[in-house]
């Protein structure tokens, strides 16, 4: 008897729902940061064991749109409630209200196994924790409540085969040895752009895209050229600094961490390029798959 099925993950932004998909991989798939909206693309990864795949679907965060990019953030979220086995709505303790009611009169009507993570209980005390157990549980009444640490990785194991337990019986639907279902040069991409969210403040990280030109795989090293679009001249300036120090910094952090994924030596060129207002122009998002 072999199960498989897809664990679609959704909340507000910054819940933790990057670091819950990474926990449960048991290896860094999906970028995750302090700051809201560092998921900006639905991400699938596979967690593999010869009775079972579970494939699971990390989703941006659940927000009001503002621009176009956000339009397309959200449609993704369609995909998520009508294709899911099995989903966990993601909230963090001292979380009273879903920033979308809409979302949350979905989840109270759907027929599917609902689990409520309630994250974050390592920075939290037992009174708060009971408090927001009662407060989800009148919202979100058939929902299994899992109280849980992404970051500490505490109920993670004890998470993973209750959601095993919940999966059909069903063939893997993809090669076992498959991690994730973005290319190469995504994860490329994504990494860039974690390592900016990390580095710079405000505006700017919002406003870039990466897009990765080249990417050579050879016996002894990997060759990679990505190019990082802004929406003005200032932010280029402000993106590459003093000597280009700034931008050297990015680009170190990649390497290192790109090293780590791929197992093998990198060489990183970064270049930075002003694409004007590509969050409101609709074949700029679809040229970065939005």
């Amino acid at each position: 008897m072999h199960k498989s099925g897809f664990v679609n993950i959704i909340g507000s932004p910054n819940v933790g729902k990057s670091t819950l998909t990474n926990a449960i991989l048991g290896q860094k798939l999906v970028i995750a940061t302090a700051k809201a909206q560092t998921t900006r693309h639905r991400i699938l990864g596979m967690l593999n064991t010869p009775d079972y795949q579970l494939i699971l679907s990390d989703t941006p965060g659940i927000i009001a749109p503002a621009y176009k990019l956000q339009e397309s953030m959200m449609e993704a979220l369609d995909a998520v409630f009508d294709d899911a086995d099995v989903l966990i709505y993601m909230v963090e303790i001292g979380e009273k209200k879903a920033k979308n009611q809409e979302v949350i009169s979905r989840l109270a009507k759907t027929q599917k196994p609902l689990i409520l993570a309630i994250n974050k209980i390592d920075t939290g005390n037992q009174q708060l924790l009971e408090q927001t157990i009662d407060v989800w549980k009148d919202q979100l009444p058939s929902a299994d409540i899992w109280s849980i640490s992404a970051l500490e990785k505490f109920q993670i194991d004890a998470l993973v085969t209750h959601i095993v337990s919940l999966l059909p019986e069903h063939p893997p639907y993809f090669p076992k040895d498959q991690l994730t279902d973005r290319s190469e040069r995504f994860v490329v991409n994504e990494v860039i752009r974690e390592k900016i969210l990390l580095t710079y403040d405000k505006e700017i990280p919002y406003s870039v895209e990466v897009d990765t030109e080249l990417f050579k795989n050879l016996e002894n090293i990997i060759k990679i050229q990505a190019v990082i679009h802004v929406e003005r001249n200032s932010q280029k300036g402000i993106l590459i600094g003093h000597k280009g120090e700034s931008l050297k910094k990015v680009g170190t952090l990649a390497r290192k961490e790109l090293e780590r994924f791929f197992d093998k030596k990198i060489h990183l060129e970064l270049f930075v390029k002003v694409n004007k207002d590509w969050r409101s122009n609709p074949n700029a998002l679809k040229r970065f798959g939005y």
